[in-house]
């Protein structure tokens, strides 16, 4: 493959390149910039942040689960790129050293790529910028001042207008197809490639299993299934859309189901992991389609000039097993758009708050009308082989009242829609005892009451 990039404002060319060359193993080891660190080498870290800069945007990247052709015709930062031509530090940079927010140092060049990418793009949150970064020495309050008083400076001249990237090299359309008609294809010449998006998943295939994913169709290029189109009266969103763009597109509509996506892994990995990713690798513990499915999302699957339409749900099978035929690909998930008031809302439970995979995922969607439950989907993650609708639990509540004794008789209804497995992160019995209680939680949620433990009264 060829391609070509912009690396720290120099024009990069190169020809023949792996399909799994990543871009923190070229940077160490073909252009010795050794500021870009291994650390966990599956995405988890932070060490190997650098930023990487399209029309889309500028944002921040783990190199380490980032191949090379990804770069085709865009811009990429390291750490060593971010002082100016003339040697200025960035204010990153000095924040840093005028904080003492550096002891070791292992962990400082992806802090500070990290904390210069939340700076063009205007982010406070330091905390969700910084969620995917790992530090052993300082107890993060240092680096977090640093970054506070860096969102305050202005962003350097030299770094304003980052230059999308140079024109893309000639990848062979087999691997990097521009439209989705030609993804179907070469999907049907290569039924049998991998597609790859974001590579968070795929990525570690690589890293830490050592699998041949040979041959590879890359699908960044196709800016058609990038995109996210809303509607009067549902929003299509591209299986080639981040998770980040989800979260920003569905804020408006349900803050809870974009609360949650605020604590889907890193704000690296959100940036790259794709919505048709997250529902295509057939996860039970994905975070994305529990909250999809009890939104009532249908997907569209494309194979050749075929297309079909399916609920969610119907898409997974059982274990390890969906619904998709040879040739055949994710296209688009369709969300329908309700009226009136939003009572959709999404509980992640997980060990950790910020960068953990789900122990349990319930997502609750509930309509009432004078007083009465019409309507119920309710979809969990990590209770089955796949995600699943609690539908007894649904049976149990329409056509009563919504009263905390018609949630509590549901209740017991979990049940008989599950057998959870116990395992590293929860046993069977937490699962199910947790998903009954966030059904209450989530009474309780929609009377107004205070059911998040991380909130402060005022």
């Amino acid at each position: 493959m060829d391609i070509a990039f912009l690396l720290n404002g120099e024009t990069v060319s190169l020809t023949g390149v792996d399909a799994t060359t990543t871009v923190l193993d070229w940077l160490r080891e073909v252009r010795g910039l050794t500021g870009t660190k291994e650390g966990c080498n599956e995405g988890d870290c932070g060490a190997c942040t650098v930023m990487v800069t399209d029309e889309t945007g500028t944002r921040a990247l783990n190199g380490c689960i980032l191949f090379l052709p990804q770069i085709n015709g865009k811009s990429l930062t390291t750490v060593e790129g971010l002082a100016s031509p003339d040697g200025d530090l960035h204010p990153v940079q000095t924040a840093m050293v005028e904080h003492h927010g550096s002891q070791c140092g292992f962990c400082t060049p992806g802090f500070v790529v990290s904390m210069a990418a939340g700076q063009i793009n205007g982010e406070t949150d330091h905390d969700r910028q910084l969620a995917g970064n790992l530090c052993r020495c300082t107890g993060y309050a240092p680096i977090i001042r640093a970054a506070e008083h860096a969102a305050r400076r202005p962003v350097p001249k030299w770094l304003r207008a980052l230059p999308a990237g140079p024109a893309a090299g000639p990848m062979p359309n087999d691997f990097q197809p521009t439209t989705v008609a030609a993804l179907a294809e070469v999907r049907m010449t290569y039924p049998k490639a991998t597609i790859v998006a974001g590579a968070t998943d795929v990525g570690l295939w690589v890293n830490k299993q050592h699998r041949d994913i040979a041959p590879v169709i890359f699908v960044s290029q196709i800016e058609e299934m990038r995109r996210i189109e809303t509607a009067p009266y549902m929003i299509r969103v591209g299986a080639a859309a981040s998770v980040e763009a989800l979260r920003i597109a569905i804020a408006p509509h349900h803050p809870s189901f974009a609360a949650m996506l605020d604590r889907f892994a890193s704000a690296q990995v959100r940036a790259a992991a794709t919505v048709g990713g997250n529902i295509a690798n057939g996860s039970p513990i994905g975070d994305t389609p529990p909250a999809l499915i009890a939104l009532g999302a249908t997907l569209q699957l494309r194979r050749g000039e075929d297309m079909r339409e399916m609920p969610l749900e119907a898409f997974f099978l059982e274990y390890g097993k969906q619904d998709l035929m040879e040739g055949e690909f994710v296209e688009a998930v369709v969300i329908p758009r309700e009226t009136g008031e939003d009572r959709f809302r999404v509980y992640k439970i997980s060990k950790r708050f910020d960068q953990d995979i789900s122990a349990v995922l319930g997502a609750f969607n509930v309509t009432v009308d004078k007083g009465r439950v019409t309507g119920a989907r309710i979809a969990f993650g990590g209770m089955a082989g796949v995600p699943k609708r609690a539908e007894a639990v649904e049976a149990a509540l329409i056509s009563k009242p919504w009263t905390i004794e018609t949630v509590r008789d549901a209740k017991w209804a979990f049940a008989t829609d599950f057998e959870p497995m116990s395992d590293m992160r929860a046993s069977a019995s937490y699962r199910l005892e947790t998903a009954s209680n966030l059904l209450e939680r989530y009474f309780h949620d929609l009377k107004g009451q205070l059911t998040d433990v991380r909130e402060v009264r005022a």
